[in-house]
């Protein structure tokens, strides 16, 4: 059948074509006879071409007649056909040419089908005037050459002159030619899927030919790749992508890349079963060619629509490609492929969500402004179920946030509901918040949040993702007494009657809105700017009890939140929060009593914290502490911290803060009451007190600690017992500290031997008198409190300079005091402090300290040579409020910088 499809019609032409010149009737006859020898005759193809005599086709003679048949024909090789190169070369993996022979054999080309001027295998034959047949660009090309030397065009073989140089396609030989192109690709192609279906280790060399030969076919036209998928090599070359052999790998994603490309119906062969997946493994190789030719072949498969959407369905492909499309190592082209292969992915929204999730956020972002409603929808609800980073949200914010607060204004609920839980994750960042509070985020906001009834169709759900959402823009700072809530501008969340629906709504909510809207409060009462107004609306509402009751929720958070709340706003409403706590306060101790489960909680912390902030003056509340043993509690818990018996976090440090506030408290009351002090003697307060100090501790610790040992120093001369009087020394004199070093008295030592301290006379310690100048820590009392001098907070520097001054106070031996303070070195930095002037208190302090140090007189004769000292004192004289003035001016009076006139005027008073 397939003889009669070729002869038949090349029969009707020759019978039809009286025109025909003899040479063209020829040529017919010949391919016509070559064929049949070809259908009839099929033994001597399978001979090599040595077994024929070679026709010279160069001149006229070697054209037999057309009366001849003509003799077995040699074998041509084609040098456009793509199968003498794999009967050549084969290109290795790493691009080197290796030689090798082979056994393959193809069905020989007829002279016919040789063109006389290349001597090559005619991909378009056409005739001209005499009758020859030449391929189509080499006769063209005859023609121009006879032009451009001044000849006229002539036939190549003949050479006679032409009077036209028209030409006519061969449609019937090249359409022969093409058959027996499409018999030998055929027959090649099965030897190449036998060869790869054999594939083994040790035929390397012959996988890489097979392989070679197949990119060249399909390279040659699409027709070829249809051929090849015919054959079924797409699941072979697939299988070739497993081999252990790098060579074999690659070659095999390049002949795979050249197979689909351009054809659909290759790309959905390739894209079956799990091969997608292994083509994408290719892009996590350590190997950069491989990654390389694996993002070149997605990339063709992505362009046919079935298979990309299977690409994005394998678990990681996304992530991989944007990994591989950001890349700054990578090959440009192979980052271009990537980034062209994610857009044909962006066709579908699951792939958008996967991009969204791995970084690639632009994608959504674009959807969610060009999109229609529904699309808007689905890409909102994607972003809100995003964790995005900070500088993203900023990003986002940006581009969308106008939109997004436009749609809870206008869209139905369904749509705002999955743009408020986008505003959600987008509001938790400062900026970001800022930027949706510019796009008016804030009326349509709250309006919803106080919707009530049945009409409003606002459910409790949203209600809670609102709350946050208002409490996220509340913790961004921002002045909220500028944003007004209506078009006149007349209120804004900071109004009495906005506070007071908040209050309401809080009262009358389920747990998780109550929580998210006592955190709004929270951040409305963290800035001293904004939190008078929310203590006003507090006290007009009367709603501080039931702020208070909070503290017995049932759900950790509102307790935490409840308890920040009233911190905040203690130091405005402290009295009236005292008196409202009484009832509760044994709830209060039960949490920080309790072990947290080895560690320090956060609703600890804040319960420490409130009794610390509260007013340390308020008599009553101090002793419903103490009746509930919560002084004990805390010395012991903060003794636990100290040996590390409790496991520190986040919240260690304010929970230590809030104790030590709490346990100064005890210290202010030590007048009031006998048995404070004596439970501070039991507790061994003083040296809890003295450790605590530390040169790099806690600034609230250090201040603390040092107002209470100032505290409990007053209380020592009280305490301490006052033994029998010494015999009279055998001299007077008393040397004192200098600036700059120190000495004891003899009596000083003799009273040291005999264990009364030299400062206040008696017997004393740390523990039991609350006596600094004992020491205690290995005498490290007053040295610990020297060094806090240095401190780099004023507060503290004062607190310790007020606890050391009880050492050269009133009803004591100021002048052992100051050998005390001398021997810690502390005198220099008490001068230092009224040198520098930091702040008007420290002055104050330090002029008063000054003046004592200065009526030891070996003392003011050395500081009346430092000059600095002077002019502080004169400083201070000058600029000082009345009592440090007048403190100054004794100081001063003992440098003899002010003449003593006190003595002259007593004794014109004795004058009768």
């Amino acid at each position: 059948m397939k003889f009669l499809a070729v002869c038949l019609p090349l029969s009707a032409q020759l019978s039809s074509a009286d025109s025909l010149s003899l040479p063209s009737k020829q040529i017919i006859v010949q391919v016509v006879v070559a064929v049949a020898v070809h259908f009839l005759l099929p033994v001597p193809w399978l001979l090599p071409s040595s077994a024929f005599p070679s026709i010279d086709n160069s001149s006229p003679a070697a054209l037999p007649p057309c009366c001849t048949p003509p003799p077995p024909p040699p074998l041509h090789r084609s040098s456009s056909g793509l199968l003498s190169s794999l009967q050549q070369m084969a290109r290795n993996s790493d691009g080197d040419l290796e030689e090798y022979s082979t056994e393959l054999y193809q069905e020989a080309a007829f002279d016919a089908f040789m063109c006389p001027l290349t001597k090559q295998v005619m991909q378009d034959p056409v005739t001209i005037e005499t009758g020859q047949t030449f391929e189509h660009e080499a006769i063209l090309k005859w023609f121009r050459e006879c032009r451009d030397n001044g000849r006229k065009p002539t036939c190549p073989l003949t050479q006679r002159e032409l009077r036209s140089t028209d030409i006519t396609p061969s449609i019937a030989l090249r359409n022969v030619i093409d058959e027996w192109r499409a018999r030998n690709d055929e027959k090649e192609l099965e030897k190449a899927c036998s060869a790869l279906s054999l594939h083994h280790e040790s035929a390397e060399d012959e996988t890489l030919r097979a392989l070679t030969y197949i990119s060249q076919i399909c390279q040659r036209s699409g027709a070829k790749k249809n051929l090849v998928r015919d054959q079924g090599i797409i699941p072979v070359l697939a299988d070739m992508l497993k081999s252990s052999s790098r060579r074999v790998r690659l070659k095999s994603l390049q002949v795979l890349r050249a197979v689909v490309e351009d054809n659909d119906q290759n790309k959905e062969e390739l894209g079956k079963g799990d091969t997608v997946r292994t083509i994408i493994k290719f892009l996590s190789n350590e190997h950069i060619q491989e990654r390389e030719l694996a993002v070149s072949l997605l990339y063709e498969l992505s362009e046919y629509e079935p298979v990309c959407e299977r690409i994005g369905a394998v678990y990681g492909a996304i992530l991989l490609l944007v990994g591989m499309g950001s890349s700054k190592s990578e090959n440009m082209m192979a980052v271009d492929k990537a980034e062209k292969t994610l857009k044909n992915l962006e066709k579908y929204d699951t792939n958008i969500k996967q991009m969204a999730e791995n970084g690639r956020l632009q994608p959504l972002l674009t959807k969610l402004l060009q999109g229609g409603p529904e699309v808007q929808v689905t890409m909102a609800e994607y972003l809100g179920e995003l964790a995005l980073a900070n500088d993203v949200k900023v990003v986002v914010a940006e581009q969308v946030g106008a939109l997004l607060v436009s749609i809870i204004k206008t869209g139905g609920l369904p749509a705002r509901e999955a743009t408020l839980k986008a505003l959600r994750e987008m509001s938790s960042n400062e900026s970001s918040a800022k930027i949706l509070l510019q796009a008016g985020i804030l009326p349509p906001l709250v309006k919803d949040l106080f919707s009530v009834g049945a009409s409003s169709h606002f459910p409790m759900r949203l209600k809670e993702v609102s709350a946050t959402i208002l409490a996220n823009l509340v913790a961004s700072g921002a002045s909220f007494r500028s944003i007004p809530l209506d078009n006149a501008g007349r209120q804004t969340l900071l109004s009495e009657d906005v506070v007071h629906s908040l209050l309401h709504l809080i009262s009358n909510t389920g747990p998780a809105v109550e929580c998210k809207l006592l955190n709004v409060l929270v951040g409305l009462t963290s800035s001293p700017d904004t939190t008078p107004d929310v203590v006003s609306a507090i006290k007009s509402s009367g709603a501080t009890i039931s702020l208070i009751q909070f503290l017995e929720a049932a759900h950790r958070e509102i307790r935490v939140e409840s308890l920040k709340l009233l911190r905040n706003v203690s130091p405005y409403m402290g009295a009236e929060l005292g008196d409202a706590l009484g009832g509760h306060l044994s709830s209060l101790l039960r949490v920080i009593s309790d072990g947290g489960g080895g560690g320090v909680t956060e609703e600890q912390a804040a319960a420490v914290g409130l009794l610390g902030d509260l007013p340390e003056g308020d008599s009553k509340l101090t002793r419903q502490l103490f009746e509930l043993g919560a002084f004990g509690t805390l010395s012991s818990k903060l003794a636990e911290l100290r040996r590390g018996a409790i496991r520190g976090n986040r919240y260690t440090t304010p929970l230590t803060d809030g104790m030590v506030k709490v346990m100064y408290r005890l210290t202010c009351a030590l007048k009031d009451a006998p048995e404070y002090v004596e439970f501070a003697r039991e507790a061994a307060l003083a040296p809890l007190f003295v450790e605590l100090i530390q040169v790099n501790g806690q600034d609230t610790v250090q201040l603390y600690s040092a107002l209470a040992l100032e505290k409990l120093s007053l209380e020592t001369r009280n305490r301490t017992a006052i033994p029998e009087p010494p015999p009279p020394a055998a001299s007077g004199l008393l040397s004192c500290a200098c600036l700059f070093g120190s000495t004891s008295s003899t009596a000083a030592a003799a009273a040291r031997q005999a264990g009364v301290c030299r400062v206040h006379g008696g017997f004393c310690s740390l523990r039991e008198t609350f006596c600094l100048a004992e020491g205690g820590l290995g005498g490290k009392a007053v040295e610990r409190l020297v060094a806090c001098l240095d401190h780099l907070n004023p507060e503290v520097v004062e607190a310790a300079l007020a606890a050391l001054s009880t050492l050269v106070g009133d009803g004591v031996d100021a002048a052992e005091g100051v050998v005390v303070l001398g021997e810690a070195e502390g005198l220099r930095p008490v001068v230092d402090i009224l040198v520098e002037n930091r702040t008007e208190a420290l002055r104050r302090r330090a002029v008063w300290v000054v003046e004592r140090i200065l009526r030891v007189e070996d003392i003011a004769k050395e500081v009346a040579a430092d000059q600095t000292v002077a002019s502080a004192l004169v400083e201070a004289y000058r600029n000082g409020d009345p009592r440090t003035r007048h403190t100054a001016e004794r100081a001063l009076r003992h440098l003899d910088r002010i003449p003593n006139f006190s003595s002259a005027f007593h004794a014109q008073a004795r004058r009768p």
